[in-house]
């Protein structure tokens, strides 16, 4: 099955010593930060959960690679639920779209917490229902 996998990718995966290293400590703590500050919304400052990762991914993005990907990862998602919040807002008027509010609400909260902790372990997280708009 391997051999399958190589033949059709065109060359086999890297070796473990040619793998990129682990990230550093301030690398980890600059991409968890990356992932909270989309928390940052509920101190009463809008758009402060695309804000806060923002700031942060174009201050540090260049320093660290790993806080490049992190930062566009937040980005995303936060960008993404933003869209999902606002397509279930005119929904409020049939009442479906409270349920849908408070669900995108609890995801959106879990998730970053999830991210942030991966992210201080210095590893990535997939968000799920992302839209990949910085690539």
């Amino acid at each position: 099955m391997t051999e399958m996998h190589e033949t059709q990718q065109g060359s086999p995966p890297p070796p473990p010593s040619a793998q990129q290293a682990p990230p550093d400590k301030d690398a980890r703590l600059w991409g968890m930060l990356c992932h909270l500050a989309a928390l940052a919304v509920f101190l009463g400052i809008p758009f402060a959960n695309i804000l806060g990762p923002l700031v942060i991914w174009l201050i540090k993005k260049n320093d660290f690679p790993f806080v490049d990907q992190q930062g566009k990862s937040a980005l995303n998602f936060q960008i993404s639920m933003a869209i999902y919040a606002i397509a279930a807002f005119p929904l409020t008027f049939v009442l479906i779209g409270i349920p849908l509010l408070i669900a995108i609400l609890v995801v959106d909260v879990i998730m970053v917490i999830l991210a942030a902790v991966k992210a201080n372990n210095g590893l990535s997280f997939k968000y799920p229902l992302s839209i990949k708009f910085i690539k």
